[in-house]
């Protein structure tokens, strides 16, 4: 009985200490991996990850992250970094990141990430390893712009499609629907007032779908305020969520209009510029990794991109944990990342 007194007295006093840090502490530091700047254009980034293994596959890959948010959710910290354990397993990757768009870019459209950016990454990657093909992934709608492009894409460019809770069927996004649910969601107006797209819009929408959520953070964030490596991941990660990005006007109105309230991907109707997307054109092979509890992209939601496709080689991983789980943090690296590996590994050589 005075042991246990004894080590909770001690982890009050941990509590109050890491506390008072949490409090004061600038912003924690992210990123384990170096990496490069390729190309820079106004809201695109491009960066090559150095390599770290003896040997690197022959195919290069390829991560979008959604427009937004920035992409080192997939770097966090050593030991919780999906691009490090790739690295040490040889593939070269490339990561198509996001800065806040420019007020001149508010008119940034699908057709932009999609035929522009997506395009202009894949033939620099090109250019640098000297492959015509690459493997394409992209999480929530990164996933979503990788499936668009590789639904438009020349035959020969993509070896493999893998996608991170990506949405295709935007009737089970029925949180965010409901949200701009257009009886009452006026988003020509939104984007005629405002242009960009500030961000605490989305955030306040991440708060809708789950109200009570930051509250119960922040209660298990002081329960474990004596656990070091606890509040390290917590603070890791409530800085990604608070640095969400904005969004152009342009952009957000199409996923609004097309996605949310026509569901023109999965209903066939899907027009990226003048392009119609069919999605039979993609024929690689194709694995999704979708989250048991995800509340932002459902199983239900990802589902059709293993049967709308005209790929004979698709493959689905069903993974507990949640939505961001899977990209970053110890246990995808012990449950998740080596079943990526495994399938990407015999069709990237």
């Amino acid at each position: 009985m005075a042991e246990r007194v004894r080590h909770e007295i001690e982890r009050a006093v941990q509590r109050n200490i890491n506390g008072l840090e949490f409090l004061t502490a600038p912003r924690q530091t992210v990123g384990a991996m170096a990496s490069d700047l390729l190309a820079r254009r106004g809201t695109m980034a491009l960066y090559r990850y150095r390599s770290v293994a003896d040997e690197v596959y022959r195919v290069p890959l390829l991560m979008i992250s959604p427009p937004s948010n920035r992409g080192y959710i997939f770097d966090l910290a050593s030991g919780q970094s999906f691009f490090e354990f790739m690295l040490q397993r040889g593939y070269d990757i490339y990561l198509l990141d996001w800065m806040p768009p420019r007020a001149d870019e508010a008119d940034l459209g699908l057709e932009h990430y999609v035929l522009d950016f997506i395009v202009e990454c894949a033939e620099r990657i090109a250019r640098e390893t000297g492959e015509d093909e690459l493997t394409l992934s992209g999480y929530c709608m990164g996933g979503t712009l990788a499936v668009l492009y590789a639904a438009l894409a020349e035959p020969g460019r993509i070896a493999n499609l893998l996608c991170f809770t990506t949405p295709i069927d935007f009737q089970h996004m029925r949180l965010f629907r409901a949200w701009a649910d257009k009886s009452h969601f006026d988003v020509d107006q939104l984007v005629a007032s405002l242009g960009v797209i500030p961000p605490e819009l989305m955030l306040g929408a991440f708060d809708l779908m789950r109200p009570a959520n930051r509250t119960a953070g922040r209660i298990q964030l002081w329960t474990n305020m004596w656990n070091d490596d606890f509040v390290k991941s917590y603070r890791m990660f409530d800085r990604w969520a608070a640095e969400t990005l904005p969004m152009p006007g342009r952009y957000f109105q199409q996923i609004v209009k097309q996605l949310l309230w026509d569901n023109a991907l999965f209903n066939g109707r899907m027009k990226v510029g003048e392009r119609q997307v069919d999605l039979k054109a993609i024929k690689v092979p194709i694995l999704s990794i979708v989250a048991e509890h995800d509340h932002v992209v459902a199983r239900e939601a990802a589902a059709p991109l293993l049967t709308m496709t005209g790929s004979t080689d698709c493959e689905e991983i069903l993974t507990k944990g949640g939505h961001v789980s899977v990209v970053a943090g110890a246990s995808a690296l012990r449950r998740l990342w080596p079943s990526i590996d495994a399938w990407l590994g015999k069709r990237s050589v």
